[in-house]
């Protein structure tokens, strides 16, 4: 008898500490909150804020030269439909899998598609998303024509000699560049098409960053934050560009790169150098130039990625993946003839830059969004 009324003491006892206690079970137990709880106008507006500052920079600077504000052959209205889509259609991949992962079923009902499209896609989400694409292009097209400009802003001013210089200098070269040991240690033939065929993916990485940051975040702020840190990665770039006007080593010492086979890269190396001729012709009506060296955006976005996985608790392979992506950029800057080393230097700086002025916009609290993140992959969320 003794035993069984301490028994139910305990047992009492036990019920009344879980009645009582903090709601960590309940936390732990209960379905996922709608996934826009965190998204708060500031999440929403720092991208179309970043857009309308460089939209203004853009106009004037454009306006003091005398050349018009313009999207060339409209490559941003262009990349901004196709991007616009391939998100649209990742949002419907989103729904499906997780509405099947929910019911358990294959495919899921039109309840369950239902049920995740309100719980994940609101309307506040998809205006946060859709405002953030909007803004990124938008930041773009003003980037084009402000590096367009910079040749007339700052006429006769180049610093490729200084950086050429420089270079050799940093690392004892004497008049070998970091180039020619890249391609005596790599090799001029398949490396050549490797890299260029990894530097020209580039137009396919960055976008491709984005639609998945902003649709399979855990957290819509998160790629938010993404998102904003690339389009000021355009506006420092084009501050970078003014400081130290350059061309690069391809078109400062081209016999360095002759031994290379030709590649895309070659392609578009050549057509690069036409526009600009063009365009310093005649600025109103040539096709923008875009031929600047320092800093390297290709190094500086790459790695805002690579950083930006760490500050956000992202996978491990993901990790890997986007450290590889950023060596490969990086060696193909220099091997290519693109860029010195003091541009990816200058790069990995705005890069880092970038992503601090992102949380300063944004106000994440990246610590949550990192403990978020740990919480969910234990519930298997």
């Amino acid at each position: 008898m003794a035993d069984h009324e301490a028994g139910g003491l305990e047992l009492t006892q036990l019920r009344s500490a879980v009645d009582n206690a903090p709601p960590v079970a309940a936390a732990l137990t209960a379905p996922p909150r709608p996934w826009p709880r965190s998204v708060a106008w500031r999440d929403m507006l720092a991208g179309p804020a970043v857009a309308m500052v460089t939209l203004l920079a853009a106009f004037v600077a454009t306006d003091a030269v005398g050349v018009p504000l313009r999207d060339p052959d409209n490559v941003a209205a262009l990349y901004l439909a196709l991007v616009g889509f391939g998100t649209v259609v990742l949002v419907g991949l989103d729904v499906v899998v997780r509405a099947a992962r929910g019911s358990g079923t294959f495919p899921p009902s039109r309840t369950a598609l239902r049920r995740v499209r309100r719980e994940r896609w609101t309307l506040r989400a998809g205006v946060a998303a859709g405002s953030a694409l909007v803004g990124f292009y938008a930041t773009y097209l003003a980037y084009r024509n402000l590096k367009s400009v910079v040749p007339l802003l700052r006429p006769g001013d180049l610093f490729d000699q200084q950086l050429a210089s420089l270079d050799r200098d940093l690392f004892g070269l004497g008049a070998h560049d970091p180039a020619a040991i890249l391609h005596t240690l790599l090799g001029t033939g398949l490396p050549t098409h490797v890299l260029s065929g990894a530097y020209v993916a580039f137009i396919v990485f960055l976008p491709l960053t984005i639609g998945l940051a902003l649709v399979f975040c855990r957290d819509l702020q998160a790629g938010l934050f993404y998102t904003t840190a690339q389009s000021i990665n355009w506006i420092l770039g084009i501050a970078s560009y003014l400081l130290l006007p350059s061309l690069g080593p391809i078109y400062f010492e081209p016999g360095d790169f002759a031994a290379l086979p030709f590649s895309e890269v070659t392609h578009l190396q050549n057509v690069l150098l036409e526009q600009r001729v063009e365009f310093l012709r005649d600025p109103t009506s040539g096709t923008p130039q875009s031929i600047a060296a320092f800093a390297s955006l290709h190094i500086s976005m790459s790695f805002t990625a690579a950083l930006a996985a760490h500050l956000l608790g992202l996978g491990n392979r993901l990790k890997i993946a986007l450290w590889i992506w950023f060596a490969v950029t990086t060696i193909g800057t220099i091997y290519l003839g693109w860029h010195y080393v003091l541009d990816d230097v200058g790069g990995v700086l705005l890069g880092a830059l970038a992503l601090v002025l992102a949380r300063a916009l944004t106000g994440i609290d990246l610590r949550t969004v990192r403990r978020g993140r740990r919480g969910a992959a234990k519930l298997g969320r």
